[in-house]
C-alpha cells in the first residue's frame, strides 16, 4: 500500500499538529523538514555542497549550516534562496522518495512539505494534497510562539511563500485551523476516512 498524500500550508499554520493528529490515526508520516536537518548536519548529505557554494562563514563550528547567518541571508536576498534551494531541494526530494518507497502496513503515506506548491516539485508525484488554513493573525500568533522570531520577520516568511487564497485553491483537501483542537480533529478524521477508501480503491 504506497498512496501518497501531501500535507503543506503556511508558516505557523498548525501543520505539525494536523499530521500528529494523522499520525495517531494510523498514517505513516514523512517530515521534510526532519529531512532538510538531517542533510544540513553536521556531515550531512548537503554541508559540502553548501560549503562550496556559500563559504565557510555558513557553517557552524560543530560542522552543522549556521542557520541563523542563513537565514539571514536567504531573507535579504532572493537569489541567495533560489541558490540554496537548489542545493537541497533535490536531495529533500530524492530522501522523501526513499523513505515512501519502503513497505508500509499504513493505509497511506502523508509527506510534510511546508514549500509544496512553492517548489513545484511534488505535485506529479503525490496523489492528493492537503492544506492547512487559518487566518494571517493566527499563523503570527503562534509562529511567534513557537519561534525566536518577530512579527516583522514573520511577516517576511509569509510575503515569500504562496498566498492563503493561491493554497486553498491549489489543494485538494482543506483543513480549516482557525477553531479548537476539536474541531481539527473532526477534520482530520473525516479526511482520514476518505484518504483511507481512496487509498483501498487504488490499491
Amino acid at each position: 500500500m504506497n498512496y501518497l498524500v501531501g500535507l503543506t500550508g503556511g508558516i505557523g499554520s498548525g501543520k505539525s499538529t494536523v499530521a500528529g493528529m494523522f499520525a495517531e490515526l494510523g498514517a505513516r508520516t514523512i517530515d521534510t523538514d526532519l529531512i532538510a536537518h538531517q542533510l544540513t548536519k553536521a556531515d550531512g548529505e548537503a554541508i559540502d555542497a553548501i560549503r562550496a557554494c556559500f563559504g565557510e562563514h555558513y557553517i557552524a563550528a560543530d560542522g552543522s549550516l549556521d542557520r541563523g547567518a542563513m537565514r539571514k541571508l536567504v531573507f535579504a536576498n532572493p537569489e541567495e534562496k533560489q541558490r540554496l534551494e537548489t542545493i537541497l531541494h533535490p536531495l529533500i526530494l530524492a530522501q522523501a522518495r526513499q523513505q515512501a518507497a519502503s513497505p508500509t502496513d499504513a493505509p497511506y503515506t502523508l509527506v510534510v512539505v511546508p514549500l509544496l506548491f512553492e517548489s513545484g516539485r511534488y505535485r506529479d508525484w503525490l496523489q492528493r494534497i492537503i492544506t492547512v488554513d487559518c487566518s494571517e493573525e493566527a499563523q503570527i500568533s503562534r509562529a511567534m510562539q513557537r519561534s525566536s522570531l518577530d512579527e516583522a520577520a514573520i511577516r517576511a516568511i509569509m510575503a515569500q511563500q504562496v498566498r492563503r487564497s493561491e493554497r486553498t485553491k491549489l489543494a485538494d483537501e482543506v483543513i480549516h485551523n482557525d477553531g479548537s483542537l476539536d474541531d481539527l480533529k473532526l477534520q482530520v478524521v473525516g479526511i482520514h476516512r476518505r484518504l483511507s477508501s481512496m487509498a483501498d480503491e487504488s490499491d
